[in-house]
């Protein structure tokens, strides 16, 4: 840093001069010595060789560093032949056995390091190591896996197994007992090694709500059974949507299922590219804390978005369906093609009947197949008829709410019932040529309040609303979900 009102700083040449050499005096006052000191000092005789290449300064340098190392190697010791050092002598008889008892060497080694003493006439060989009293095992329940086997696989004997199963069932259901649980146990002193240890004691957490505890009182085992209170506050989180619904929704704490639920339901209702960062979700899940400490996470059971102008609300029934909160609940949807891979050979609208002779509406639209090719449900409904009808041969119908009703003729043999209730993608039925037809081939038809429509590129929308005690019901469970604290 310069300094200006330093007294002499000036003259010594301010923040420009060298860090080494010092001030030159006028060349009149010093010797011829001086001189060449003062020059030399004003040189820089180890410039950075990585710059300025070829230039008579680097020139300079590279000389100075062939210099130096010419310099080293002129000046530097002999070596024609390796220094030798004092060796210590190896340890032999009492030295060497002295030294080993004082070491650990490896298992690879032999491990016959430490110091070892000759038995006397006090020690006795024993035939067998000698077992713990009590051992503390845990086993835990598989998939597919019957309480019994897993027992016994943990060192229990047939007859403790099958008095553990028995008392067990007469509490619960031992389907319940789920995948990955845990049951530590107590197994006692045995007479000798040619049979398996008692059950002494066995704790198993039946369910969220309840324990058991197994001990062994006299020669048989009791049962004690622990009920566990349970809080089913559901768990309200709300937050804003930031810059993905997804990751604050996860950020938050909730579950992947729910937030996978909580999205498809608003998706429903509201576009998912209309969501703004400034909106907010408010979503309710079902939850179980015990007195334990255990908390489990369930399904989706209230799905809310906060928006400026607009407020969501769906809350989903007993039926599975997503109401909003006035008890409506509007489907939209479009209808996939019940057979893969297939090809329209006959479309919408007036033809020519092949067989009749004369031409008349053609109120669906054929489907080339092969014979016994799987018809798939294009959307949940319920089989409303499925039998012979006509013309058609084996004709199935189907009811899919909102007055809209899917047929299918010329089948081969039904896969469903009358009053069958089928999932999206279900096989209701199989192709055929039964009834008027000239081959193989699947008739579909869509009918909307009684009326044939192209089933090609069809896009419905139904409404239903929950009237009655359903009404009531439903507004009570809306109004007990709303009065739930976010995080509480």
């Amino acid at each position: 840093m310069f300094v200006p009102n330093v007294q002499g700083l000036e003259n010594a040449g301010g923040t420009t001069a060298l860090s080494f050499g010092r001030a030159i005096a006028p060349v009149a006052q010093v010797s011829r010595l001086e001189r060449l000191r003062a020059v030399a000092a004003q040189i820089d005789w180890v410039p950075d060789l990585g710059t300025r290449i070829g230039s008579r300064d680097w020139c300079r340098g590279t000389a100075t560093c062939a210099l130096l190392c010419a310099t080293a190697f002129a000046v530097a010791p002999p070596i024609a032949h390796p220094l030798l050092g004092q060796a210590a002598a190896p340890l032999t008889g009492t030295d060497r056995e002295e030294a080993r008892a004082q070491i650990i060497a490896p298992l690879a080694w032999g491990a016959d390091t430490g110091r070892h003493m000759a038995s006397n006439d006090l020690v006795r060989p024993l035939t067998e190591a000698p077992e713990r009293p009590i051992e503390q095992r845990t086993a835990t329940v598989g998939h597919g896996d019957s309480l019994g086997d897993m027992l016994q696989r943990a060192g229990l004997s047939e007859r403790d197994a099958q008095d553990t199963v028995a008392l067990v069932a007469t509490t619960v259901s031992l389907g319940d007992l789920k995948p990955g649980t845990q049951i530590p146990m107590t197994l006692g002193r045995r007479p000798n090694r040619s049979v398996a240890r008692p059950l002494e004691a066995l704790s198993l957490r039946a369910r969220f709500d309840l324990a058991l505890d197994l001990k062994r009182v006299g020669d048989r085992l009791v049962l004690e059974r622990h009920a566990i209170a349970v809080d089913d506050t559901p768990l309200r989180i709300t937050g804003a949507v930031g810059s993905s619904l997804y990751r604050s929704a996860r950020a938050a704490g909730v579950p992947i299922r729910a937030v996978e639920a909580y999205i498809k339901a608003i998706a429903s209702k509201v576009p998912v590219g209309q969501i703004d960062s400034t909106d907010t979700y408010d979503l309710i899940v079902e939850r179980q804390r015990a007195a334990t400490g255990e908390t489990q996470l369930g399904k989706l059971l209230f799905a809310g978005l906060g928006q400026r102008s607009h407020r969501t609300q769906l809350v989903q029934w007993n039926d599975g369906t997503w109401y909003e909160a006035t008890g409506q609940a509007e489907r939209q949807g479009q209808f996939t093609m019940p057979v893969s891979m297939a090809r329209v050979t006959s479309s919408f609208g007036m033809r020519f009947h092949p067989l009749l002779g004369f031409s008349r509406m053609h109120k669906g639209i054929d489907i080339g197949t092969a014979w016994g090719t799987p018809v798939h449900a294009p959307a949940d409904g319920v089989v409303a008829f499925a039998g012979r009808s006509g013309g058609y041969g084996n004709f199935l119908k189907m009811a899919h709410g909102g007055s809209i009703v899917t047929c299918y003729g010329h089948l081969s043999r039904f896969a469903v019932r009358a009053g069958q209730h089928v999932s999206r993608g279900d096989v209701i039925a199989y192709s055929g040529n039964s009834g008027l037809s000239t081959g193989p081939h699947l008739h579909w038809e869509v009918l909307r309040g009684g009326v044939a429509v192209n089933p090609r590129g069809f896009s419905f929308s139904s409404l239903s609303t929950l009237s009655g005690e359903q009404l009531r019901a439903f507004r009570a469970k809306v109004s007990g979900l709303l009065a739930v604290k976010p995080g509480a």
